[in-house]
């Protein structure tokens, strides 16, 4: 086991450095820079004052040595220096960090219940009313763009009925001690978290349904029947558990994905997290904090698929035979 930890800890970091040097050169052919937006906004007019500002920022110097120098600030953890906030990107990443893993946490958490839940009824009554509708219900949310369903939610729970606040991460000016505030915070949570765990509970929903019919067929599952065992029991302990490596394969996979979909999310309810964040430098073009969001992403797959290996070996032992 500690030979296996050891062997996925050390591709991270080939993969990392290969989603630096291509994200810098991506970044780099990109048309436009902070210094065009400065311009057209008429905060800085003088080119003198340009060029000190390239030369106070090393973007003067050639791409190569930029990358090099790039490489060697984040192997000391120094993502670089924001314009825009005029801060390191690490403290702003930090701070913004918190709010972006609680909306992601809370998705994933509604993709899987959901999804699982669906799939594994879906399996048990299949081809019947009930898989019907939860294959019909699975096609819309994985068709229907995360934007417009959340905007639809917005109108129909919080502009219509008012269960829901519009927007947000928590009502601003009330202070209700430690527990109110979480409270608060769940409460606005709800909308965007659900919106974003929809699309991907609609896949884990047909991939759960897929897998659980073909495990239905094993020998194994015949014995069990036919020891006397009961169906929940059959179903919840022997057919589910081996049906679920598709579901943390697609876990795996999916932790960048939902990463990129936050970003539509928190603008569409205003989410104050690296979505927004990211967004905002994007439009600003604030590369060296789009680097670092970067970065931070590719990290958080590499440890995310890492840690679905691992679990492969808990689900599966089979594959620690090998």
């Amino acid at each position: 086991m500690r030979r296996i930890v050891l062997r996925r800890l050390a591709q991270i970091i080939p993969l990392v450095l290969a989603v630096i040097v291509l994200n810098f050169v991506l970044i780099h052919l990109a048309p436009g820079s902070l210094f065009d937006v400065m311009t057209s906004e008429q905060q800085i007019t003088d080119p003198a004052m340009l060029d000190q500002l390239r030369h106070t920022y090393g973007v003067d110097q050639p791409t190569g040595v930029q990358l090099a120098k790039y490489i060697w600030s984040v192997m000391r953890l120094d993502l670089g220096f924001s314009y825009r906030q005029n801060a390191p990107v690490l403290d702003v990443i930090m701070d913004q960090l918190p709010a972006t893993l609680i909306l992601m946490l809370a998705a994933i958490a509604v993709a899987l219940v959901i999804g699982m839940t669906a799939g594994v009824l879906a399996s048990v009554r299949v081809n019947t009313i009930w898989d019907n509708l939860i294959s019909l219900a699975a096609v819309f949310f994985f068709a229907a763009p995360s934007f417009w369903l959340g905007i639809m939610m917005v109108v129909l729970f919080s502009v219509k009925l008012g269960w829901f606040p519009v927007g947000g991460m928590r009502t601003i000016g009330v202070n209700n001690g430690v527990i109110g505030d979480a409270l608060d915070v769940m409460h606005h949570l709800v909308l965007p978290a659900t919106a974003l765990g929809l699309f991907y509970a609609a896949t884990y929903a047909r991939v759960m349904r897929a897998s659980m019919l073909e495990v239905f067929r094993l020998d194994f599952v015949r014995t069990a029947r036919a020891k006397g065992l009961s169906r929940a029991r059959v179903v919840l302990v022997h057919v589910m558990r081996n049906a679920l490596l598709p579901i943390v394969t697609l876990l795996g996979l999916q932790l960048g994905t939902i990463l990129g979909g936050s970003v539509v999310i928190e603008s569409v309810f205003s989410w104050p997290g690296i979505g927004s964040l990211l967004f905002d430098s994007v439009m600003s073009r604030n590369f060296p904090m789009v680097l670092g969001v970067l970065v931070l992403g590719s990290l958080l797959v590499a440890v995310a698929n890492a840690a679905v290996d691992l679990a492969y070996l808990r689900l599966d032992p089979r594959i620690r035979a090998r």
